[in-house]
This record gives C-alpha cells, sequence and structure tokens, in this order.
C-alpha cells in the first residue's frame, strides 16, 4: 500500500479560512481537476459526474456579496434572523480564489436505466457515488497541491441562477460546491470514533 497516497487522504481537511495567496497556477489547478475527474470511478463507467471550474470574478457571483447564494438565502431565512454569520460564513468562500461545481448528468442516468431497466432503481443511487468519488478526488487532488477546500450544499436554492449565468446544460444537477483557495490557517484538530467500531474484520 502506497504511503504516499495513505498521507494524501490523511492531508485533505475541511479547509474554511481561505485566500488568494495561492502557490500553484491556474494551469496547475485546472489540470488536477481534470486529472481527478476523469479518472474517478463510475458504475458502468457512466462518467455522469461533471464539473465547472470558476476563477475570480466569476467565483464571486456565487459567493460575493448580493450574489447568488446571498439572495437565495435571504429569501429562506426567519425574518427577525440575523443574517451576519451566514454572512461571514459566505464571506469566507469568497476570499479563495475559485470554485468547483460538481454536477452529475441525469440523460445518462436515465439512459442507463433504459438500457439495464432490471437496475433502474440503483442509477440514481449510483450516480450519488459518482460525484461523491469525484468530489473526494478533485478535494485530494487540490490539497496535494497545498490548496485549501471544503465541500458545500447551498444546492437548490442556486441551481436556477448558476444555470442561467453559466450556461449549464439542462440535464446537469447540481450536488455540490467546493470553495477553494490557499491555506491561510489550518484545519482544527478532528476527532474519530475507535476505528475497530467502524470496520469489522471477519475471517
Amino acid at each position: 500500500m502506497s504511503e504516499t497516497f495513505i498521507d494524501a487522504i490523511k492531508n485533505r481537511r475541511s479547509i474554511y479560512a481561505l485566500d488568494k495567496n495561492v502557490k500553484a497556477s491556474k494551469e496547475e489547478i485546472v489540470k488536477a481537476i481534470q486529472e481527478a475527474v476523469k479518472y474517478a470511478p463510475s458504475a458502468f463507467n457512466s462518467q455522469s459526474a461533471h464539473a465547472v471550474v470558476l476563477f475570480g470574478d466569476e467565483s464571486a457571483k456565487i459567493w460575493g456579496e448580493g450574489g447568488f447564494a446571498e439572495a437565495a438565502l435571504r429569501k429562506v431565512i426567519p425574518e427577525g434572523q440575523s443574517f451576519e454569520s451566514t454572512a461571514q460564513k459566505l464571506a469566507s468562500f469568497n476570499a479563495g480564489v475559485g470554485t468547483v461545481l460538481f454536477y452529475e448528468d441525469q440523460d445518462v442516468v436515465k439512459g442507463l436505466q433504459e438500457k439495464f431497466a432490471l437496475y433502474a432503481d440503483n442509477f440514481p443511487i449510483w450516480s450519488e457515488h459518482s460525484t461523491g468519488i469525484a468530489q473526494f478526488s478533485v478535494w485530494t487532488a487540490l490539497s496535494e497541491l497545498g490548496v485549501g477546500a471544503s465541500l458545500q450544499h447551498y444546492n437548490p436554492l442556486i441551481d436556477e441562477a448558476v444555470q442561467k449565468e453559466f450556461d449549464i446544460p439542462a440535464s446537469w444537477k447540481l450536488r455540490a460546491q467546493m470553495p477553494f483557495g490557499n491555506i491561510a490557517a489550518p484545519a482544527a484538530e478532528k476527532d474519530f470514533a475507535p476505528i475497530d467500531e467502524r470496520v469489522k474484520v471477519i475471517g
């Protein structure tokens, strides 16, 4: 077993303190994301996972003041409740250099359901596996570049605005958002449940 691979998994953390001082170039970041998505496995080799990479002002359209996330959240936060903590969280995402949007192509899922009717009920589940693997792969690849990231889920609140702004195909379903940037502060210590309770060895 490659210790390098295990170390990469250990080093991937949710980084919320971001800034724009990334050492990796835009080209290196894009290449890492492309490779991670390309080689992420999927059921029946469906390759249903897609990613949209936003940099700079394009990313700010989601997280910036008056952006898609703020506009959507202000509509659902109860009247009288302070928006300050939410605004601070959005600002922390906007402090980075970009965002990866993760999508699953529903046309691919439906096509597989039609082609393999016996497994039709499972393909939406396997699609979620596909995006999860792609997300983890990208997250770890960014970490290897020294780029911090976290995984967010403001879908479906921002779906329509994002789809319209960035001309996203109608069949693509937004599953997660990953703001990324330089690691301005490390992640906090993480507690783990006893591994023997989570991994059973039989035989």
